[in-house]
């Protein structure tokens, strides 16, 4: 009797053996004054469809994936959209997305400053420690016109051990991608390049699948 006591009593002790949370993904919008009212839409409704694809849906919930939402635009402008999530269920990420599609928007115009919105989400990650590898996902479609410089933000990211990849938008014909490339992305990070705004709901499935997966570069 003693001996199977003692046997419960280990088994009550024993830690319980939990998948760790693999991914910890910030996905963060653009909100700036390039932004209308129908581009912000098709943002958030690509958000939306693409925290509901099936695909991402099992990876997340394989990996227990922590995601969260940021909007950002000028030097001041950030905001927590969407606080940390878990996702260790399909119920789970189905909560994530209602979140999303109803997301109001955060900002109105404002400038754009892509360095503060890095560094604004790095401060996050110290909220879910546990988490092996950590990405901000930023997406945008102007260059800086206000705030610190970007490469500075990128930097403090590599140096803590934080990836950064984007979605360059491109619809006001600029070139986007190449300064998303040359000072926003960190140095194992990637830039998916949107043509428009209606090509952002394909670019930011792609990109969070691919960020999930661990295909970087």
């Amino acid at each position: 009797m003693f001996k199977t006591f003692a046997i419960a009593i280990s088994i009550a002790l024993s830690p319980v053996i939990t998948n760790a949370c693999d991914t910890a993904l910030i996905l963060t919008i653009d909100v700036s004054n390039s932004v209308d009212t129908g581009e912000f839409k098709l943002q958030a409704d690509g958000l939306t469809a693409a925290l509901r694809a099936p695909e991402i849906v099992d990876a997340m919930v394989r990996q227990e994936a922590a995601i969260a939402v940021v909007q950002w635009s000028g030097e001041t402008r950030q905001e927590l959209s969407i606080p940390w999530t878990r996702i260790r269920s399909s119920l789970d990420a189905a909560r994530l997305a209602a979140a999303a599609e109803q997301m109001p928007r955060a900002f109105v115009l404002s400038d754009t400053a892509p360095a503060e919105a890095i560094l604004f989400s790095l401060d996050l990650f110290s909220q879910v420690p546990d988490c092996k590898n950590k990405v901000i996902d930023i997406s945008g479609d102007g260059t800086p016109n206000s705030g610190s410089e970007t490469r500075d933000a990128r930097n403090a990211a590599e140096r803590a051990g934080v990836t950064v990849n984007a979605i360059a938008i491109e619809s006001m014909g600029l070139a986007i991608t190449g300064f998303y490339k040359g000072a926003v992305i960190t140095r194992n990070g990637f830039v998916i390049t949107a043509r428009t705004h209606r090509e952002y709901p394909d670019a930011i499935r792609r990109k969070i699948l691919r960020e999930l997966s661990h295909v970087i570069g």
